[in-house]
């Protein structure tokens, strides 16, 4: 099954080898940067010191760099070390997710077959699900798929230390060690220390219950918990210096307090409807001029919110997987949910690729649920084909989807017609779409995107490329 799970999620990325960088911080990061090329000391010294484009991530820097050393200016090269660690991820999802079904459900070890079904379908639900394109298919976001090693790993070493009672244990060292690269890798990983307490509760049952919260056994697992707490902070202080230094943070003039949270409330919605039919993706959600809390989509948000929250509390115990997936999802998206809001965006794809693995841990559960009450019940063989069958086409249908998104990343100009589809209005998709058709030397459409991205409340990044545009044909900026 492992060898399988890699090899359904290389295929459906095939893609993204044929394409090149674009002209969403690949330049920037890549094309116009020659600090990473290498690994040598001045190299690693910048790597290590930088906080370059916003963020502080010497682990990623050091792949790129040993990328550059391999390949040069290939693109080929940084998309196929980018799409084998998402294969990686996958395989040890699939380790994961059969740990984690093993502990909610005992008698599912008993059902070799089974067991590996569910968790391959928690894999491959994951891995190959069109959100995971982003992250994949994007070389800046390098970030993502290798912090996700780290923080997978991080998971499987620490459910190992727990099922040992020996204090100090070497397993619970390594997955401190193995967190701390994945904060080094991408600082969004500054979740996994509450997601570990939540995997404490359940599955594990370390926490609650007849052991209670606060007594001795309680306490020693909050202790276990400092060392990651620790590295979180400093992680946390890290990016918000990052980002400081980049003047990308939104000032509460520009957003105000309640309209952070509206748009927290929605990203919570957003992303389980993109889950759910991952249709129109894009690379850029822009964030409305003006937020209106009695809008439509606000208020419908606010009600799968309240609802799903509601729905996981009261069945909490007879489905305490419910609770613990719902928690988790909105624990690991609260760093980008809005309450500091970062550039324009109200949404992206790559912020699932960590808040995901729950909804695909439920999925290859309640697979798992069916196969039992298949097993039990006196239909037999036709239900069980028809139940292979329906996983088989959801895992199919995902594969075609994350297919044709893949080559939505092929090159700049690609990318941003694609998204001007999606939202015609943005100014940010107008200018980059008329910088790529430059590129091309396509000089009169690419003025006719920067005129229209002038038109947008965010026209100040357009004029100077529309002043360059017209210096070129020789007009009167």
């Amino acid at each position: 099954m492992p060898l399988l799970v890699a090899v359904v999620t290389l295929a459906a990325f095939l893609p993204t080898l044929q394409n090149q960088f674009v002209n969403w911080d690949d330049d920037k990061n890549f094309l116009d940067n020659p600090h990473y090329r290498g690994l040598a000391g001045t190299h690693l010294r910048w790597m290590w010191t930088t906080f370059h484009i916003g963020h502080y991530a010497p682990l990623t820097w050091m792949t790129l760099g040993l990328d550059y050393l391999l390949w040069g200016m290939n693109p080929l090269g940084y998309h196929l070390t980018s799409l084998l660690l998402h294969a990686a991820n996958a395989v040890v999802f699939y380790v994961l997710a059969r740990r984690i079904l093993t502990l909610a459900r005992p008698g599912l070890a008993d059902r070799g077959h089974a067991l590996a079904a569910s968790a391959g379908f928690a894999a491959l639900v994951f891995a190959i699900h069109p959100l995971r394109v982003e992250s994949v298919a994007w070389v800046t976001e390098r970030r993502d798929v290798l912090s996700g090693l780290f923080y997978l790993l991080t998971i499987l070493v620490y459910l190992r230390a727990c099922a040992r009672e020996a204090p100090g244990r070497r397993s619970y060292w390594l997955s401190v060690t193995l967190f701390g690269c994945a904060l080094l890798s991408k600082s969004m990983a500054v979740s996994l220390p509450v997601v570990l307490l939540i995997l404490d509760v359940y599955p594990l049952q370390r926490l609650g219950g007849p052991i209670g919260w606060w007594g001795q056994r309680a306490r020693r697992v909050y202790a276990d918990k400092i060392p990651f707490v620790l590295l979180a902070a400093a992680a946390s202080a890290l990016a918000f210096r990052a980002q400081t230094l980049l003047h990308s943070l939104v000032s509460l003039d520009q957003l105000s307090v309640p309209g952070r949270l509206e748009v927290s409330v929605y990203g919570l919605s957003f992303y389980l409807w993109k889950m759910i039919l991952p249709l129109r993706l894009s690379n850029l959600y822009p964030r409305p001029p003006t937020l209106d809390p009695w809008a439509m989509p606000f208020l419908l948000s606010c009600g799968v919110v309240l609802a799903i929250t509601a729905l996981a509390l009261a069945c909490r115990r007879r489905l305490p997987g419910l609770l613990a997936a719902w928690a988790a999802y909105v624990v690991v998206l609260m760093p980008v949910l809005g309450i500091v809001q970062i550039g324009p965006q109200i949404a992206a794809d790559r912020y699932t690729y960590l808040a995901g693995l729950g909804a695909a841990l439920l999925a290859g559960a309640g697979l798992g649920a069916c196969w039992r009450t298949v097993a039990s019940s006196t239909t037999g063989t036709p239900t069980a084909v028809g139940l292979a069958g329906t996983a088989t086409a959801i895992v199919l249908a995902l594969g075609v989807l994350t297919w044709d998104q893949a080559q939505v990343w092929h090159d700049s100009e690609r990318l941003w017609t694609h998204a001007l589809a999606i939202d015609p209005s943005s100014a940010v998709v107008q200018n980059n779409l008329g910088y790529a058709l430059d590129l091309q030397g396509k000089l009169a459409p690419r003025g006719h995107h920067l005129r229209l991205a002038i038109c947008s409340p965010l026209a100040a990044l357009a004029l100077p490329a529309l002043f360059f545009s017209r210096k070129e044909r020789g007009s009167r900026p």
